[in-house]
């Protein structure tokens, strides 16, 4: 069986069979997979139940077909909104970036081709990012009278430093996957045909480490730890530590390097 063979379709967002404890989820919204209401509302719901499992699995996310990852918000769907419908329209996209953000288990995008606005704000928050050598990234917001959310300019900022966010959020432009790679949006890029392949590879050899102490560094990570005061650091190490070391995952593990 291929990674991305036996999908279950649940609508915008097609979800492989699990294969050694790695899921794929492919956005599937023609032509483009913009970014509809019911395409964010089923990625999160999705993200927010496989992470409710105790065997909780990691998760691939990429697009179907070869030209596009994700083609950002859904204009046309967009088109003729009030103010108020726009703003809930970013919230729930806003809970999108929390769910990915909050995923606690191995997370990989594998982009397969454009990967516009919102798609790039997602891929940001995978704990790695694959593309094929014929992806090509932009904020095109800022030519088309939108905005991207907030959380995800942060993150845009955080990751890849205050001067290539100016470039490419206030910029517009897009920037092809070899130079994603050099501006740290990027970790691997490979040609398209083995682009998913050697996503759910590293999925797999990340979802073999302990659960527990991959949680507990993903949360650390996230966290603003060096602006938290030195008695919250100590309370979230101890915490950690309980758990890690009353985890059997993590026990066999270290059990297995003291052998």
């Amino acid at each position: 069986m291929t990674a991305a063979s036996h999908h279950t379709a649940l609508g915008a967002v097609h979800m492989s069979a699990e294969v050694d404890g790695v899921i794929v989820l492919t956005l599937n919204h023609p032509p483009a997979n913009a970014l509809s209401n019911a395409l964010v509302s089923e990625l999160t719901t999705t993200l927010d139940i496989l992470a409710g499992r105790p065997d909780a699995p990691a998760v691939v996310l990429t697009g179907a077909g070869e030209r596009f990852f994700c083609a950002g918000g859904d204009l046309k769907e967009a088109n003729g909104y009030q103010a108020e419908s726009m703003v809930e329209r970013m919230t729930a996209f806003h809970a999108l970036l929390r769910a990915l953000e909050d995923f606690p288990r191995p997370l990989v995008c594998a982009v397969n081709g454009w990967c516009v606005g919102g798609g790039i704000e997602m891929a940001l928050f995978a704990d790695v990012v694959y593309a094929s050598a014929v992806a090509r990234f932009v904020f095109p917001e800022v030519n088309h009278g939108m905005l991207p959310a907030v959380k995800g300019i942060a993150r845009v900022r955080a990751v890849l430093g205050d001067r290539a966010a100016r470039r490419l959020l206030l910029g517009g432009e897009p920037v092809d996957a070899f130079e994603a790679q050099t501006m740290g949006l990027v970790d691997h890029v490979d040609e398209q045909g083995d682009l998913l392949t050697a996503a759910v590879a590293y999925a797999r050899t990340a979802a073999a480490k302990p659960p527990a102490v991959f949680a507990a560094l993903k949360r650390a990570l996230c966290a603003d730890i060096a602006g938290l005061p030195a008695e919250e650091q100590l309370r979230v190490t101890a915490a950690d530590a309980r758990t890690i070391f009353t985890d059997p995952a993590a026990r066999a593990a270290r059990e297995a390097w003291n052998d």
